[in-house]
């Protein structure tokens, strides 16, 4: 009898990143027709599986995405694809690696929906950029967010405050800047795109929040005391400000939580 693990492991495995995305789809909707399905075991692979392309580069190496011809919009796109990409793989790992935690079903129900999302926004991007005449891998990209993921691979608690609760926020820090750049150029298609995953992040951001608070009341932590000793446990760096505080509150993240762990604002 196939097993919710069964689902996740086949997409980690899935190689082809557009059939990976697709396949996040299907499986979700499998999920969702079946309330009987058992959640299974699984011993998920340390990488996922990953086209050859993109070429991936230290985040300094990065080229800088300027100007508005259609390679300089897709080149930004592709940015967001890579991630998007990276977090169909982070929700399905953790699904499949946390088992062991006796998490009740809700929570395999939220992260089958943040994979299901992220399939979602990977398509979307995909089909932008090939109105540019371009495709997934043919630009650069970095492997921060799998770093992250592997670091945090023993330590569910980790898991949650680093990647969604750090890494994911930062998107919500940075994609209303990208909304207003396209805007600017008149690619309101882009830009309506990037809208649509903005207001799904704020989702996969609470998401995160709900379930780390969720094991700091099972194992009796402080909360906001051990998400930011998570953090500075597991992420290199300060947190770059400005941030999103009307993103991140409606995830349920308030400013107590990072701005303790944030770069100082300069001022002139």
């Amino acid at each position: 009898m196939t097993t919710l693990c069964d689902l996740a492991l086949e997409v980690l495995e899935t190689k082809e990143a557009a059939a990976k995305a697709a396949l996040s789809r299907s499986h979700a909707a499998k999920w969702y027709a079946n309330r009987s399905m058992d959640i299974g075991h699984a011993n998920p692979p340390e990488r996922p599986a990953r086209p050859a392309k993109p070429d991936l580069i230290s985040p300094t190496e990065m080229p800088r995405r300027r100007g508005q011809s259609d390679a300089a919009r897709a080149t930004l796109l592709h940015a967001v694809l890579h991630i998007e990409l990276n977090a169909i793989d982070l929700a399905w790992d953790m699904i499949a690696r946390f088992t062991a935690e006796g998490f009740p079903r809700r929570f395999y129900d939220d992260w089958v929906q943040v994979a299901d999302e992220e399939g979602k926004h990977f398509q979307m991007l995909s089909d932008r950029i090939a109105d540019f005449g371009f495709s997934y891998g043919d630009f650069p990209a970095h492997d921060g967010l799998w770093e992250a993921a592997w670091s945090t691979r023993h330590n569910v608690t980790a898991r949650l405050a680093v990647v969604p609760m750090v890494l994911e926020a930062r998107g919500l820090d940075v994609t209303p800047a990208m909304i207003d750049r396209f805007a600017k150029m008149e690619d309101f298609a882009s830009a309506d795109i990037l809208k649509v995953i903005l207001d799904e992040e704020i989702g996969h951001v609470a998401t995160g929040n709900r379930w780390f608070h969720y094991m700091c009341l099972k194992t009796n932590m402080e909360a906001k005391k051990h998400w930011q000793k998570m953090v500075r446990e597991n992420f290199r760096g300060l947190l770059k400000p400005p941030f999103n505080e009307d993103a991140r509150r409606r995830a349920g993240f308030s400013p107590d939580y990072y701005l303790p762990l944030s770069t100082p604002v300069s001022r002139s």
